[in-house]
């Protein structure tokens, strides 16, 4: 049979891995076609923070860090799980820093290294003064023209209100209300509803900051190469003939079409997050989809077309665990980062019992969360209490500090538990009174000497992150002292699957027989990750996705350089 199209690449999935996969094999002068199952593009990376890992970089030394790829292969490799190979976390530490200075000259992003600790620094190779987390400065995102309309729009948990878009610094700025913030939030308002005519057809913030800077630099370099994007192009199957794959079926304008790549296929799709039956068949431990983070087009459809054609899979069961929030209606959970660490809340069972660290590491908090729902069934929602003074001082989700109860949403509201005292708010949340007061007691007889001797929270350099600076001797801890008391439901979530995929150094799919399937290529939550189960640091889900997409493109195109 013939081909409808042939294209040197193509590329499957529109996420940072995805569109840096394309624009290096463009400009290495390859044919290059992107398709996206979805009707908007970006990927669950859009919807992100967007920060990469990126050890010993030109922004970290620029910075005064002097960083060394041998001591963060040591930090990567004792965390990682055994089954990953030395040469695929070797391929990522070698390569990371060359993957960004390529996309900092060849495209219009400008990344920033940030004093930002590894989540186990006290590990060996580990940093605790941090400068391996990268994150991208805003962009203007009327310079995409119409393409700002399909644009994947940043996830609840990482925009204001559900709409305006802010850089990581901002968050700190309102979140500890720094000199000024007011009127910095005025402005960004202001500059948001007065986007005018943009403002009537479309929710879309064209300030673009986060998942959305990163994927509107991308999608602006790969424009300037005419390199075509196809929106609502499911992959249907890979074509394989005599061992090597050498195209696809593609369903596009409601038509299959047979897409000869000349020089290989790169699957770029993301996980399996919101397939409830793979999830049940491979994760058990995760158990719902609609917790997840990732975007509803994470269905592992090309995990199951690399099966298809003899690939290998790893660590299927490994998700990237965390503490969410879920707002009834919504179609993803929230993802908790800060809250968690900030003085004058806690988590307790179904019991009314603390079990961990709240300020540890989100992956780690979601992955005692699920530990405990799956070994005590008491987890699943979990409750973060609060007290009214962090009410009036924090966000909790989509729950606003400032606004009253009242003014909250509906949906928000339906969620939210309270009372006047402990005992009032325990048996709003269907708990043991006598056993949640005698929880907050101990806490609080604790916090107030800055102490957690049965969790050590605030003790780890990650754990003060996000405490805060005003709060002392332990920026994490105070006592829940004033009423009334909160609680709010917290699940244990993740924000995309990690298993997938077996690859290799080269980003090359390997076949069950051990041996790399010519002309088929994996990176992303498409591929099973480098980092195995664990999450060393802020930005080792996107960091490697963008690096072994670098490192793809690359090797299928014979760059070298």
């Amino acid at each position: 049979m013939g081909w409808d199209k042939e294209v040197d690449i193509l590329v499957v999935g529109s996420g940072a891995g995805g569109l840096l996969s394309a624009l290096v094999g463009a400009h290495n002068h390859a044919d290059v076609l992107v398709i996206e199952k979805e009707s908007l593009w970006g990927g669950t990376s859009a919807t992100s923070g967007a920060g990469i890992w990126i050890p010993n970089s030109d922004q970290a030394a620029a910075a005064g860090f002097q960083d060394d790829t041998k001591n963060a292969f040591k930090y990567v490799r004792k965390l990682s799980a055994k089954n990953v190979p030395d040469a695929n976390i070797k391929a990522y530490v070698e390569n990371a820093a060359h993957m960004l200075r390529w996309v900092t000259a060849n495209t219009e992003l400008d990344y920033q290294a940030f004093p930002y600790p590894d989540y186990h620094a006290e590990e060996p190779g580990g940093s605790p003064q941090g400068y391996r987390t990268h994150m991208p400065l805003p962009i203007d995102g009327r310079k995409l023209g119409k393409d700002v309309e399909t644009l994947r729009f940043a996830s609840p948990a990482a925009s204001l209100f559900g709409y305006l878009n802010w850089h990581f610094d901002e968050t700190y700025i309102i979140l500890f209300r720094a000199p000024g913030w007011w009127w910095h939030l005025t402005k960004s308002l202001a500059r948001y509803w007065f986007d005018w005519p943009f403002r009537f057809k479309s929710r879309n913030d064209r300030r673009l900051t986060l998942g959305n800077a990163l994927l509107g630099g991308l999608r602006l370099a790969i424009n300037e190469r005419k390199v075509p994007v196809w929106l609502n192009s499911p992959l249907i199957e890979l074509i394989e003939e005599k061992g090597k794959v050498t195209g696809a079926v593609v369903r596009h304008e409601g038509k299959p079409m047979r897409i000869a790549a000349r020089k290989g296929v790169v699957l770029a799709a993301g996980g399996f997050d919101k397939n409830q039956a793979m999830r049940d068949e491979n994760a058990p431990l995760y158990k719902n989809a609609l917790y997840s983070g990732g975007t509803s087009g994470n269905t592992g459809d090309s995990i199951r077309a690399g099966r298809g054609v003899g690939a290998d899979t790893m660590n299927m069961q490994s998700a990237w665990a965390a503490p969410v929030f879920y707002v009834p209606g919504e179609d993803r959970g929230r993802l908790c980062t800060i809250e968690r660490a900030l003085p004058g809340c806690m988590m307790v069972n179904q019991r009314g019992e603390r079990y961990l660290n709240e300020a540890a590491s989100y992956h780690i908090v979601g992955q005692k969360m699920a530990r405990r729902e799956a070994e005590n069934g008491d987890a699943s929602p979990s409750w973060f209490v609060f007290d009214h003074i962090y009410r009036h001082k924090y966000p909790v989700g989509p729950l606003l500090p400032l606004m009253p109860d009242w003014f909250q949403r509906g949906e928000v509201r339906s969620i939210l538990k309270k009372g006047a005292t402990i005992e009032e708010l325990a048996t709003d949340m269907g708990v043991d009174p006598a056993l949640l007061s005698a929880t907050i007691a101990r806490y609080n007889e604790n916090a107030a000497k800055g102490e957690d001797p049965d969790f050590h929270r605030g003790e780890a350099t990650y754990d003060k992150m996000y405490g805060d600076p005003s709060v002392t001797p332990n920026p994490c801890l105070r006592p829940l002292s004033q009423g009334p008391f909160y609680a709010m439901p917290i699940y244990p979530g993740d924000i995309g699957t990690n298993g997938g995929l077996k690859t290799d150094d080269k980003a090359q799919v390997v076949g069950t027989n051990g041996k790399p399937i010519p002309g088929l290529y994996a990176c992303g939550n498409n591929a099973a990750s480098a980092m195995g189960e664990s999450y060393p640091g802020a930005g080792v889900t996107i960091g490697p996705a963008m690096t072994f997409g670098y490192i793809a493109a690359r090797h299928m195109t014979g760059a070298n350089e």
